[in-house]
């Protein structure tokens, strides 16, 4: 067999938690590679080795590799826990390939911190902000902030593992939890320096008092939800499950022409979607339904329509959803480019708009628009003709039934016409 790089999960415990294969590998290696921390661990037991401090360095770690082999020497990396669970042998094999590395996994610190409180842990969902500092976070703050991705993953399941970091550590979750008004939902238990001389179980703590605590990285987060979370409906939301300025009707986009509009959008799990004249904001809402890993990005520019929007918001309890009080495009300079755009209201700038979506949309993506007027559908339809992007009308008018004495009638609703556009390829 040709000379492979060796890849050795350790723990906390130093050479007591080794294997014989791992302790011979060690042993015998010419080149060791590891972070500063699991150096220092090791530094007695390394011989004669030509050590190699990861730490800042991932990205030589594959050419130190490639470099040692190529010289016929046995190289060892050392990586924490199981190093495939977030650990360096999944980019190692991806840079080198899985044929050039032997992999000698250990019990991962997820496993010991929910074997320290006797929990289950094949149910949760294994995350990790092991990563560069995110900063605080920011209540309506998108993909762009690193911990945008664990609050999505957070605010699906029952039960998560998180690995963290010095910056990205336990109290910095925990105020996250609080500011997304999650903080009564789960339970949170922090496990440091497991296997170490001086470990911490911090259990039975609120996550208020958690978000004070001062923690050394070392740590893994437990959350478990109090109530299991409950099937969700994604979208056809009756018309009154949304708070709405009722000046005749309610100035809400209707279950049927939002149902059609959503559909239109052709939205993803992943989308990034711009709502613009929110109004009740229920396009924007059960898009966020819709998209729960995406983000929805809407602007509103009616003060009274702003707060009832924000308020639907709430009480949907989304957190992939940002509203803005402005007069569109004002506020949108950095959203980040859609996968799709609805346009339920223009503020009289409506050509001006199209041009705009037009040009930020991602490759396939849609723009959807609703009128009830000719004269906007007339602007609409002129402004996708000089941009040269593909189009088509579908106009809806639904009636719905209403009783009358010991009858039903049918109620027409306002027709409304849903204009579709796709960006044009050149």
């Amino acid at each position: 067999m040709s000379n492979r790089c060796q890849i050795i999960g350790v723990l906390d415990n130093g050479l007591t938690g080794l294997s014989s294969p791992a302790l011979n590998a060690l042993k015998n290696a010419d080149v060791v590679i590891a972070a500063t921390r699991v150096l220092k661990l090791f530094s007695s037991s390394i011989n004669s080795a030509e050590v190699k401090d990861l730490t800042g360095q991932l990205g030589k770690v594959p050419i130190w590799i490639n470099h040692a082999l190529a010289e016929k020497k046995k190289v060892v990396v050392l990586a924490t826990g199981d190093p495939l669970c977030h650990g360096i042998a999944s980019f190692l094999s991806k840079k080198l390939g899985a044929e050039k590395l032997d992999i000698i996994p250990n019990i991962s610190s997820i496993q010991l911190a929910f074997a320290s409180i006797g929990m289950a842990w094949q149910d949760a969902k294994i995350c990790s902000v092991h990563n560069k500092d995110a900063g605080e976070w920011q209540t309506g703050s998108g993909a762009e902030h690193g911990f945008y991705v664990l609050l999505q993953t957070i605010n699906q399941h029952d039960k998560l593992a998180i690995l963290t970091s010095p910056e990205n550590n336990p109290a910095r979750i925990a105020r996250m939890l609080i500011m997304e008004n999650m903080s009564d939902l789960f339970t949170m238990v922090v496990a440091e320096n497991l296997l170490c001389a001086d470990e911490k179980i911090f259990q039975g703590l609120s996550i208020a008092e958690l978000a004070k605590q001062n923690f050394n990285g070392n740590d893994v987060v437990i959350l478990s939800r109090l109530e299991a979370k409950k099937p969700e409906l994604l979208f056809g939301y009756a018309d009154d499950a949304f708070k709405q300025r009722k000046p005749d009707k309610g100035l809400i986009t209707k279950r049927e022409v939002r149902a059609v509009s959503l559909a239109r959008m052709q939205l993803t799990a992943a989308s990034i979607v711009w709502d613009i004249g929110a109004g009740s904001g229920s396009v924007g809402i059960e898009a966020a339904k819709l998209c729960p890993k995406g983000h929805i990005y809407a602007v509103e520019k009616n003060v009274t329509d702003f707060a009832i929007a924000s308020e639907n918001a709430r009480d949907f309890a989304l957190h992939n959803y940002t509203l803005i009080e402005n007069k569109a495009p004002l506020g949108m300079e950095n959203w980040p480019s859609p996968n799709a755009v609805f346009i339920g209201g223009s503020g009289g700038e409506l050509a001006e708009l199209i041009t705009l979506c037009l040009e930020k949309l991602q490759a396939n993506g849609w723009l959807v628009m609703n009128f009830v007027t000719l004269e906007n559908l007339s602007t609409a339809l002129e402004a996708l003709k000089q941009s040269g992007a593909d189009w088509d009308i579908t106009q809806i008018q639904a009636s719905r039934s209403q009783p009358i004495l010991h009858m039903n009638r049918m109620r027409a609703e306002n027709p409304v016409w849903i204009v579709c556009a796709q960006k044009a390829e050149y």
